[in-house]
C-alpha cells in the first residue's frame, strides 16, 4: 500500500509541476507516461539486481560447504534406510491432518 500511495504520489506531483511548467495538457500526459516508464524500468532493474546479488549469495555458500574438509560421509544399508522411511510416515500424516485443519 505504502509502494502504491508514493507512486501515486510521485506521478501526480510530476503532472502538476510539468503542467504549471508548459500549461500543456498534451505535455503533461506525456511527461507522466514516461516518468510511469522509467520507474517501471527502474522497479524491473532492481528485482533483477536483488535476483542476482541473492543467486551469488547462495551459490558462494554452497561452494564453503563443498569444500568443508570436516563432514563425514556415511553409507546406509537398505535395512536402516526401510527402517528410516517407516518411521516417518507416521510423522508425516500427523503433520498432514495437523494442516488440514488450520485455515
Amino acid at each position: 500500500m505504502i509502494f502504491c500511495r508514493l507512486l501515486a504520489l510521485l506521478l501526480c506531483g510530476t503532472a502538476a509541476t510539468v503542467y504549471f511548467a508548459s500549461q500543456s495538457i498534451r505535455l503533461t500526459v506525456v511527461a507522466t507516461l514516461a516518468c510511469s516508464l522509467l520507474l517501471q524500468m527502474v522497479y524491473f532493474a532492481s528485482v533483477l539486481f536483488l535476483i542476482w546479488r541473492s543467486s551469488s549469495a547462495g551459490k558462494a555458500g554452497q561452494g564453503a560447504e563443498l569444500f568443508d574438509g570436516s563432514q563425514e560421509v556415511r553409507y546406509q544399508s537398505r535395512d536402516d534406510e526401510h527402517r528410516n522411511e517407516a518411521q516417518d510416515v507416521p510423522q508425516r500424516n500427523q503433520t498432514l491432518g495437523i494442516s488440514l485443519l488450520l485455515p
